[in-house]
């Protein structure tokens, strides 16, 4: 479960930074979207990528209370 949660973890990362991107070229009228950029030849890929970031984000969500040791009221993280 712990190689499942890192890879929801970095899978999240690049969605979160893939759309910071995308919001920023669209203020500077561009298309930031790095996903996109990558794999746009391959459109089922990309939608891969994008499904696998939202099955992350449910994945993370519903098991956040679990894992998180701030939430968990346990000896919290440095930070």
């Amino acid at each position: 479960m712990k190689y499942l949660h890192m890879l929801a973890f970095l899978l999240l990362v690049v969605g979160g930074l893939n759309w910071g991107l995308v919001g920023l070229g669209g203020f500077m009228g561009s298309d930031w979207n790095v996903v996109s950029m990558l794999l746009g030849t391959w459109p089922m890929v990309e939608w891969v990528v994008y499904v696998l970031v939202g099955l992350s984000a449910l994945w993370l969500v519903l098991g956040h209370k679990k894992e998180c040791a701030w939430c968990m009221g346990g000896p919290k993280p440095m930070v």
